[in-house]
């Protein structure tokens, strides 16, 4: 099994402040990841095992929703595998069964639930299916009866489903159906809509802050849920970001807390779910800094470059020049922590293997996409010093 490298320590402590500070009774908010996966044979060479993923969470003392990656050869066994890693995990993990429209997934779904899922999975990119297939419709059907979450793919390499979304959350008014990935196939249009109903539910496993603070622009607040696509995130970083969404959103701590971890307990065991409010007055309208901008634009470049597996150096560079403001301006403390991420990442990539790297194919990403979000996020504070090591 590959070893697993570590987020920051200096992260993590940060993660554990906010944590502390958001929390109620002496106790931190609760984190619980609502989109993780474990698998050994998806075509993209993901990899991640139970115990790998356990490290995650271990690492961010939270818990997690988790389900297989793609395969190949069908999911019976791989649920079954999650189902007991689930099962020996200590509540750690939740386990949420994949389902396959080929492959008889109202058997698949019983099974399950049966074996403790407390809900269900579907990838209409993986399995390549529209979400108003005939053969799930039993399927929405016993997941409305029995109030179940249903999460979705819904990011890139897909159509456009949102309209099927809609149409089944409005026919199954039991079904909590998430939309992974900030509904970004869709997120141009459906947040009006899921205002309208309070079934229609969002993750945040995304990358992007511009697609995640509309996220925030346009879907009720109990309707977001926490997410960090592991193995392809890490719960720390993904918390942070999505935090700083928040607040830059206008969330206060008792939304940010239902979005961090609490809603989603609520749906996976099975309770009514808390209104936390509409979404916020002002809408889609929501502070740009310029300079700041600068450092965003520069590095979605680099990451552009980074995604594709070659270097961005020349992007991230000019990144750098741009965050070389006057010591007081107002944007200062913002590119010091910009600047002490991409350092972090450089050390990163001298002394860790890529191999060693759960995703050896963007190694240290997690710190470029954390650079971001606080490009984007000028209204939120950080931390005096990140103390990366």
């Amino acid at each position: 099994m590959t070893a697993l490298a570590p987020v920051d320590a200096g992260l993590v402590r940060w993660y554990e402040r906010e944590r502390a500070a958001l929390g109620t009774d002496s106790r931190p908010a609760e984190v619980l990841d609502a989109h993780t996966h474990v698998g050994q044979n998806d075509p993209d060479t993901m990899r991640c095992s139970p115990a790998q993923l356990l490290e995650m969470v271990d690492e961010a003392a939270a818990r997690a929703v988790v389900f297989p990656l793609h395969e190949p050869n069908g999911y019976r066994g791989p649920n079954a595998d999650v189902l007991a890693a689930a099962a020996a995990s200590a509540g750690r993990l939740v386990a949420f069964a994949r389902l396959d429209p080929r492959d008889d997934p109202l058997a698949e779904a019983q099974r399950g639930l049966a074996a403790g899922a407390r809900g269900f999975k579907l990838h209409p990119r993986a399995e390549q299916f529209p979400l108003d297939t005939p053969a799930l419709e039993q399927v929405w059907a016993l997941a409305d009866e029995q109030r179940l979450p249903v999460l979705v793919h819904a990011g890139r390499g897909i159509p456009a489903l949102g309209a099927h979304a809609v149409d089944l959350c409005a026919r199954h008014p039991g079904v909590r159906m998430i939309l992974a990935h900030a509904g970004i196939s869709d997120l141009a249009w459906i947040g009006a809509r899921a205002q309208e109903l309070p079934n229609l539910y969002f993750d945040t496993a995304w990358w992007s802050p511009a697609d995640l603070l509309t996220l925030f622009a346009t879907v009720p607040p109990g309707q977001i849920l926490y997410a960090s696509d592991a193995p392809y995130g890490r719960i720390p970083s993904g918390a942070l970001s999505t935090l700083r969404i928040a607040r830059q959103s206008g969330l206060d701590d008792e939304q940010i807390r239902l979005v961090l971890g609490g809603q989603t307990r609520r749906l996976i065991e099975g309770e009514e779910p808390l209104d936390a409010g509409p979404v916020r007055a002002d809408g889609v309208t929501l502070a740009v800094d310029a300079l700041l901008d600068r450092v965003a634009t520069f590095l979605i470049g680099g990451l552009a470059q980074v995604f594709r597996q070659v270097s961005g150096d020349e992007m991230l560079a000019l990144a750098r020049l741009a965050c070389a403001v006057p010591e007081g301006a107002q944007q200062a403390p913002h590119c010091r922590a910009i600047l002490e991420l991409l350092d972090a990442r450089e050390r990163l990539l001298a002394r860790v293997p890529q191999a060693a790297d759960p995703t050896p194919f963007v190694p240290g990403m997690y710190l470029l996409l954390l650079a971001l979000n606080i490009a984007r996020t000028p209204a939120v504070p950080v931390p005096d010093a990140l103390d990366l090591a």
